[in-house]
């Protein structure tokens, strides 16, 4: 056997090392394993708006299947300023602003990659969808995180001390990412706690990018607000959404940044040479479901809310103590009644003994002790689906 042979890691990035597997999706792979309910990972098992499917349908029959523009099939561009005008009232020129991606995930490395230089830093809030980080290291640039701090109350809030993000940012931070409506807390920033961000943003010359995807699944009469709407921030915000929450087609991979122009143009330069451009028609179906009426969105949202008030008395009745979301469709809950060591310990007696696949909350820290008590549950699912989980818990045992 050859030294090469003997040592695989000659061939490997140093930046792998870093990473380990999405635990969400290893979650996934294991409730099909284990014929588990699967409300780990976030995707909907229910079908997606009747009104987008036929537009896709139409667009593949109309031989709308060869490449768009890289940066996007005009329509959607087009729909895209269009819709970000209306709902947060951020002008945005088609032309030189909107970047159409494989996904909002492809749109987060694209935007990290077009921005950061070695020896960046990201402000990244913790607990955090699993990409950020990885994306950062892979942009060449060094996460610095700070932690949101869960709830005293079931009905609380998560927040964050305004010194520690003070003392997150310096002159080497590049960028702060804001996921709001938050994966996995369901915490939705408020305008002081944005204002607090945009403050320090102008004070030491940060981007703001900020991931949007679940901007229309709100509950409890809370109001979603784009960072790129505060004064001073138009043109240092990079907002990233997509098409896969808010119409329930998480397999489709269209989404979107919307930045300033010249920042726009290192996006798309970045995203033609990953991916060339998403799928030509879906783009015409995206273009079709950001027409679709407002009613559409509320009744989204009242779903979700049903929902959410459907599978929370089932996790606290089994012993879960949930903390309540108010957007997005997921509920963080702690685990420390059921006296396992950990939350791996815990997520894998829920899969093979219960039937339940969940996400261990360490999954979301950089240090997995800081969630190790911590199991995130997504309700995105029928109501069938909620209710025999809920049958299943009743097995575990406190």
């Amino acid at each position: 056997m050859s030294d090469v042979a003997a040592h695989p890691e000659h061939f490997l990035s140093d930046k792998v090392s870093h990473f380990t597997e999405s635990v969400i999706r290893e979650m996934t792979r294991q409730a099909m394993l284990q014929d588990a309910i699967n409300l780990a990972q976030g995707f909907p098992d229910f079908s997606a708006p009747a009104e987008i499917k036929k537009a896709a349908q139409e667009a593949i029959a109309a031989d709308v299947n060869q490449y768009t523009i890289t940066w996007g099939a005009k329509s959607l561009r087009n729909a895209i300023a269009r819709q970000m005008h209306a709902w947060q009232g951020v002008p945005v020129d088609p032309e030189t602003q909107v970047t159409v991606c494989c996904g909002s995930t492809e749109a987060m490395i694209s935007t990290l990659l077009a921005v950061c230089n070695a020896g960046d830093e990201v402000v990244i809030f913790e607990p955090y969808y699993e990409n950020y980080g990885p994306d950062s290291i892979l942009s060449g640039a060094k996460p610095r995180f700070v932690k949101l701090r869960p709830p005293t109350t079931a009905e609380g809030e998560w927040t964050f001390d305004e010194r520690e993000v003070r003392a997150a940012f310096h002159k080497h931070t590049k960028a702060v990412i804001v996921n709001t409506p938050n994966n996995p807390t369901g915490k939705v920033f408020t305008r002081p706690e944005l204002e607090t961000i945009r403050d320090l943003c102008l004070e030491f010359d940060v981007l703001a990018i900020t991931d949007e995807i679940y901007e229309h699944i709100l509950y409890d009469g809370t109001k979603h607000i784009s960072i790129a709407s505060l004064d001073g921030m138009q043109d240092r915000t990079i907002t990233i959404n997509g098409m896969s929450k808010t119409y329930s087609v998480t397999g489709w991979r269209v989404g979107w940044t919307i930045a300033p122009p010249r920042v726009a143009d290192a996006i798309r330069k970045v995203h033609d040479f990953l991916t060339v451009g998403a799928p030509a028609p879906l783009q015409e179906a995206g273009a079709a479901a950001l027409s679709l009426p407002e009613s559409y969105y509320r009744n989204l949202a009242e779903g979700y809310r049903k929902r959410r008030d459907r599978l929370i008395p089932s996790l606290t009745a089994a012993g879960f103590k949930c903390f309540l979301p108010r957007g997005a469709y997921y509920v963080m809950t702690d685990i420390s009644e059921f006296g396992f060591p950990d939350d791996i310990a815990f997520t894998k007696h829920l899969v093979s003994e219960i039937g339940v696949a969940a996400v261990p909350g360490s999954s979301f820290y950089r240090d997995p002790r800081d969630g190790a008590r911590q199991v995130r549950f997504a309700f995105c699912k029928r109501d069938e689906t909620l209710d025999e989980a809920a049958r299943r818990l009743k097995k575990l045992h406190r």
